[in-house]
């Protein structure tokens, strides 16, 4: 196989989940009443009616069910000793398929590592969902699950710093701040889900066609994780498109983020040796908008005096609103500030030194000016 990626690949990880997610959807919208997963309309609450959560149910089971049914088909396709033969399943799969089997095989353990990671983390956002829990219980359990990812599953972020602790520590608070991005960006119809298809697609995009790891090849491994991820998005939001017929919860946005996270130590961006080590900033600059968006409304609160962990309407979709946007304007321009600012991205494995630091500021350039039309704005409403 060479560094191309065949459609049918994109396709056959795209499908599944979308389909399995869709229909999903429908059974969760029907029962999550008598689950107790409905939304309520409040002061800090963009909608009018109850709406039925635990969209996040039907993302969940369009990424593992797709996963399990690859499995299977792996299983079939394997000798007893883990080697993949060229049987009579075999030899029903794709040509481009098959040289992968032995590779499928063995990152099998990692592969459904990520999922069970990825499952309690869903678990625990389901619960939130169902019973409120307090902020201090979420978080802990964040930080439990991210660092058995990181110390016991070696998860490391590309940082080329010597000290394993440092950037163990890092890669914890990275994996908890793609939770609670993502977790934060879940206050309109069809934002968080939206901005996660923008940046799973670009991730992918870069993982598959942008090949870092010896041999010149595309990341498949990472690179499919992330398209059937955006796979089940999909389906999901077909539910949650305005007017959102169901909500994803926090279930949702805790499994999206993890996995968006866990993607992003998995894959690889950068080598010590490459002549580019500035394309370790890459997930950077796919998460430029959500990480604005968190820090900036981490921001407002303890400059309020108010606790960093109180939710309000106090989020850049909110904001846009208060200036004067329609919601759907609001999340369309969430949506294009996530893609500006990740498509610089896909240039840094192209681009020079100089380049590179072009598309760093310009980014940093988009962020400001954002925030400064915001404040401006602000203060002309108060006046």
């Amino acid at each position: 196989m060479t560094s191309s990626v065949p459609l049918l690949f994109v396709l056959g990880c795209l499908a599944p989940g979308m389909l399995i997610a869709w229909l999903a959807g429908f059974v969760v919208r029907r029962f999550a009443p008598k689950w107790g997963l409905v939304d309520q309309p409040g002061k800090r609450k963009v909608h009018q009616t109850p709406t039925p959560m635990g969209g996040g149910l039907a993302i969940w089971l369009g990424v593992m069910t797709a996963f399990a049914a690859g499995q299977f088909v792996l299983w079939a396709a394997a000798t007893e000793s883990g080697q993949a033969s060229f049987g009579f399943v075999g030899e029903m799969l794709p040509d481009f398929a098959r040289p992968h089997l032995s590779g499928a095989w063995q990152q099998t353990p990692k592969l459904w590592g990520l999922l069970a990671a990825g499952t309690a983390m869903m678990f625990l956002g389901l619960a939130d969902d169902r019973l409120g829990l307090h902020w201090s219980i979420r978080l802990g359990v964040q930080f439990g699950v991210a660092a058995a990812c990181v110390f016991f599953q070696g998860w490391r972020l590309t940082a080329f710093i010597s000290s394993p602790w440092l950037t163990g520590a890092m890669s914890v608070v990275w994996i908890v701040a793609f939770v609670n991005s993502f977790n934060m960006l879940d206050n309109m119809d069809g934002l968080s889900g939206g901005v996660a298809v923008i940046a799973a697609s670009l991730f992918a995009t870069m993982l598959l066609t942008a090949p870092i790891e010896a041999g010149g090849q595309p990341q498949l491994f990472v690179g499919g994780f992330l398209l059937v991820l955006v796979g089940a998005i999909f389906g999901f939001l077909w539910h949650n498109r305005t007017p959102a017929k169901l909500f994803m919860g926090d279930a949702g946005s805790y499994f999206i983020g993890f996995s968006l996270a866990a993607a992003t130590l998995l894959g690889t961006f950068t080598t010590f040796d490459s002549d580019r080590p500035y394309s370790v900033f890459a997930p950077l600059c796919v998460m430029a908008a959500p990480m604005y968006d968190m820090i900036s409304v981490l921001w407002i609160r303890v400059r309020e005096g108010r606790s960093p962990f109180e939710g309000d309407k106090s989020h850049f979709s909110h904001r846009l609103v208060d200036l004067g946007m329609s919601k759907s304007n609001a999340v369309w321009t969430v949506y294009l500030t996530t893609a500006a600012c990740g498509f610089g991205a896909l240039l840094l494995y192209q681009a020079s030194l100089a380049g590179a630091m072009i598309i760093l500021l310009q980014i940093v350039c988009l962020l400001a000016i954002i925030a400064i039309l915001e404040s401006t704005a602000r203060r002309h409403i108060r006046r």
